[in-house]
């Protein structure tokens, strides 16, 4: 099964400096066992920090939820030649940030979810996931 769903529609800074969206099913729901999620963010003059969270639990409760880990489309060699992405727990955009980027987290979770702290400014137009 691939399909793609909004985890967040189009959201414009109101004062509010948190948001956390609704639940998404994520591969484990439907008993997928690939765990590959790929997220689309698309931002316009946002600042704040957005982290994709996960919940392996079929009923979660608040401390159920985690922070999944985000691969980026940024690429390094080490010292030994092996190219890898780059990976982070939070997106921080300290600047207004117009952008459309694709992001990969892979785990067989049962949920997802977007977080949003540090929300001083611009628009979140979506945030999509491709389970």
């Amino acid at each position: 099964m691939s399909d793609t769903i909004s985890i967040l529609g189009y959201n414009v800074f109101t004062g509010t400096s948190t948001l956390v969206s609704d639940k998404v099913g994520g591969d484990a729901y439907f008993g997928a066992d690939d765990g590959l999620h790929t997220l689309m963010i698309d931002l316009d003059s946002f600042i704040g920090s957005i982290k994709i969270q996960a919940s392996i639990v079929k009923t979660p409760t608040d401390d159920d939820w985690f922070n999944a880990e985000i691969a980026g489309t940024t690429f390094a060699v080490d010292t030994t030649g092996k190219v890898g992405t780059s990976v982070a727990i939070n997106l921080d955009y300290t600047s207004a940030e117009t952008s459309i980027k694709t992001y990969n987290t892979v785990g067989n979770f049962v949920w997802i979810r977007a977080s949003i702290s540090n929300w001083t400014a611009g628009i979140i137009k979506r945030i999509e996931i491709n389970r």
